[in-house]
């Protein structure tokens, strides 16, 4: 009589002894593998466009409407919420929150592969995606953005959809697609599963309700038409590589060696897997195809959009490594630790000289213009108004949503008649309503140049003078109105004597 109650003690006892070893590790590796990321105020871009849209959103901003990007809204929020609870001067409460997404996405990882290949697969896909969490540049693998705090959310996809959780794994294929839209890419080997395991009457109505809710509660709570337009209609232009086909090409090549280089100790398992085909796990490789698909969604091909790869990587290696040998499955995870220790050591000690830039930028606007002054940044470095603690002029955070120009294009498809749609009339209004105390051209010759640009140039020449430079960014002062009509028409004003 006593020994039935007892059965179902044993394997709760297993469980939680094996969380309780296995937790702590990869926590002491998600911190060790992410601590180059609070050795730097900023990694990319990315970063301080975020910083900068969530003082704007607790100012009042309004998300698709005063302050815009092409992305969903989940993110911002976030990045709101930690400044409205810890202060927006910094981003290590950012950083600690991506380390936790990162452990989070290990631990779903590990009981993915516990349940499906045992207690040793379970360690080896959470070491492993770990490991190679962290394999590329480390402004793209470090940065606290998109990518990574998308991850756990398809990991939490495929975990519910493992189990038959339709409604909880399309509101995480949801959350997933309102962190970056390629998180979307999940849904297919969530579909593939839900196909397989023969439940489609009555998980299809579940997993689709799982998906639209929380998308449809993302539009309300923003701006539908906007949510709309930012999110999926309006980038079209961006998308294309025209002209810039070998400037795409060689990004992509390079970031996918970086990635290639990172997994050296991943690769080898896959290939066998991918040539004997013994790991009987066709929505793995959905789920890389998928991502993959995603990754070259745009023709951009950026270093951080490759993160997306490595969750179904580490799975389909270790589905590989657990028919192996043990010395293969030891020397995959130390292959993977030798590499992870030279991307953490170049995180340490590269130079990141557009930061320094951005930092040596932001002392001289702050120094030039009062807390309340607003000012225009004219580049592809928003960050530059977080630094200064500056208000910008435009919902136009960067000159690339103005000029269509992206990622170092320099191909025919740059200039005004690519920007966004409607975004030039809306920046005139907004340069009427709310003249900058001090415009930045950080264009530094790229092709968004303000000579190469009407508006601007116009704009430049009828009410701005130069007054210095900074690493070859040029700073122009607004000139007060009794002085305009010294201005030679058609030509920015010379330099204030004296002014530096």
């Amino acid at each position: 009589m006593l020994a039935a109650p007892l059965a179902p003690a044993r394997p709760t006892v297993t469980r939680t002894a094996y969380w309780a070893r296995l937790l702590p590790l990869l926590a002491t590796l998600a911190c060790a593998t992410r601590v180059p990321s609070f050795v730097r105020p900023l990694w990319n871009p990315d970063e301080g466009f975020l910083a900068v849209q969530a003082r704007l959103l607790a100012g009042g901003g309004q998300l698709y409407d005063t302050v815009v990007d092409r992305k969903p809204p989940l993110l911002p929020w976030l990045y709101q919420a930690a400044f409205a609870l810890c202060g927006s001067g910094s981003l290590t409460p950012l950083r600690i929150l991506a380390v936790l997404a990162q452990l989070l996405t290990a631990a779903l990882l590990a009981s993915l592969a516990r349940r499906r290949w045992g207690d040793r697969a379970g360690r080896t896909a959470g070491v492993l995606y770990l490991l190679v969490s962290v394999g590329l540049n480390p402004e793209d693998a470090q940065a606290a953005t998109f990518e990574v705090f998308m991850l756990p959310w398809t990991a939490a996809a495929l975990w519910c959809a493992d189990r038959g959780r339709w409604g909880a794994a399309g509101a995480a294929v949801a959350a997933a697609f309102l962190t970056k839209q390629t998180g979307g890419a999940v849904l297919l080997p969530v579909a593939w599963l839900l196909h397989r395991r023969g439940g489609t009457r009555a998980g299809l109505p579940r997993l689709a309700a799982g998906c639209a809710v929380p998308v449809l509660g993302a539009a309300l709570l923003t701006d539908p038409a906007g949510f709309l337009f930012w999110t999926v209609t309006g980038s079209a232009a961006y998308a294309t590589l025209t002209g810039s086909e070998l400037h795409v090409l060689a990004r992509a090549l390079t970031n996918s060696a970086i990635l290639a280089a990172a997994s050296a100790g991943l690769l080898p398992p896959v290939v066998r897997a991918l040539r004997t085909a013994r790991t009987g796990a066709a929505e793995l490789w959905l789920w890389l195809a998928s991502s993959a698909v995603a990754v070259a969604v745009g023709c951009h091909f950026f270093g951080h959009y490759y993160l997306q790869l490595t969750p179904p990587l580490a799975l389909l290696a270790t589905a590989a490594l657990h028919v192996l040998p043990r010395e293969r499955h030891l020397a995959a995870v130390l292959t993977s630790a030798c590499a992870c220790a030279l991307f953490v050591g170049w995180g340490l000690l590269a130079p990141r000289p557009e930061l320094a830039h951005a930092e040596r930028l932001a002392a001289a606007l702050a120094h030039r213009t009062a807390p309340a002054d607003r000012v225009l940044v004219w580049g592809i470095h928003p960050e530059t108004y977080w630094l200064a603690g500056r208000t910008p002029a435009t919902r136009y955070l960067t000159a690339g949503l103005l000029t269509n120009y992206s990622g170092g294009r320099d191909g025919p498809r740059v200039g005004e008649e690519y920007a966004v749609a409607g975004a030039w009339p809306v920046f005139r209004r907004e340069m009427t309503a709310h003249a900058p105390a001090l415009v930045v051209d950080d264009s530094r010759g790229e092709p968004y140049a303000p000579d190469r640009l009407p508006t601007l140039r116009r704009l430049l020449a009828a009410d701005y003078a130069e007054v210095g430079r900074v690493d070859g960014a040029v700073l122009y002062a607004r000139v007060p109105a009794g002085q305009r009509a010294r201005l030679s028409p058609g030509r920015y004003a010379a330099p204030v004597p004296g002014r530096r």
